[in-house]
């Protein structure tokens, strides 16, 4: 008995509805979306796949993330390549630096929602 995952994520937003739309178009992040492509839909709920998740507090003048935010969202992925390719097509500013990889970990890019959030998108090793 336990804790057995995340539950939710909630943060505030100027307009939660836009935001979320762009989370549910540019990502499949959000109410009412399914990451195995199929099966049942719920409008509150996002059916994640199973796997690793990082859980971890950062000091406070960290300089990983903007210094005006209290968190950063990590989005666990497969075909980070092809993601990165439909994100610049919309024209969302993708960022890659060679230092982030590792060979333990896995690939990263990071990108922002409309309102400023930071959003790391990370492709564990052997997911490509």
């Amino acid at each position: 008995m336990g804790v057995e995952g995340m539950g939710g994520l909630f943060f505030r937003a100027k307009d939660p509805k836009a935001l979320g739309e762009w989370y549910r178009t540019h990502l499949n992040v959000g109410g009412g979306c399914n990451a195995s492509g199929g099966g049942e839909t719920n409008e509150w709920i996002w059916q994640t796949m199973a796997g690793p998740m990082v859980f971890a507090p950062f000091k406070a003048d960290t300089d990983y993330f903007a210094a005006d935010k209290a968190f950063m969202i990590n989005l666990r992925v497969s075909g980070l390549d092809a993601l990165l390719q439909s994100l610049a097509s919309a024209g969302i500013a993708v960022e890659t630096r060679a230092e982030w990889d590792t060979p333990e970990v896995g690939r990263f890019a990071r990108i922002h929602d409309p309102e400023g959030n930071a959003i790391e998108l990370w492709e564990p090793v052997g997911t490509t």
